[in-house]
């Protein structure tokens, strides 16, 4: 895996990366109710996603990912945060993560641009599974509460 020397370098950068999540988070009006849980809930994902991004990345682990962002999804329903502003802050996440592998790759070869958009792809297929289960949770907790 090509990406693997990238998937250490945003585990090691972990805080970085979200403090850049955080100051877009602000940046933004429109996101007034993630606002609200920023920092605790930020640092949570630093290090339940970021530090363990390579062991996410390995598929045999995807039953656990499912059932703890179904959970999260819930979670955010239950807190009243719109589900727009849930699925944006994962989408600034994986954002802030390929931008930062950008910002420093060295020499930009080849390889190394191979491993950028190997992990692009990696990183995509890993967010579109967090956005589904954690719609999933969201989805499962308005019904509830309709019901």
């Amino acid at each position: 895996m090509v990406s693997g020397k990238f998937v250490h370098l945003i585990e090691t950068h972990g805080d970085e990366i979200i403090n850049r999540v955080i100051e877009e988070i602000r940046r933004r009006p429109e996101m007034a109710h993630v606002r609200a849980l920023l920092e605790p809930e930020l640092h949570e994902w630093r290090e339940d996603l970021i530090e363990n991004l390579g062991h996410w990345l390995r598929t045999e682990n995807e039953l656990d990912l499912a059932h703890r962002y179904e959970q999260r999804g819930k979670q955010r329903f239950e807190e009243g945060i719109p589900l727009h502003e849930c699925v944006e802050a994962l989408c600034l996440v994986r954002e802030k993560m390929v931008d930062y592998v950008e910002a420093h790759i060295a020499s930009k070869d080849a390889m190394e641009l191979y491993g950028e958009e190997e992990l692009e792809r990696r990183l995509g297929r890993f967010f579109d599974l967090l956005v589904i289960h954690f719609v999933r949770g969201y989805e499962r907790a308005l019904r509830r509460s309709v019901a």
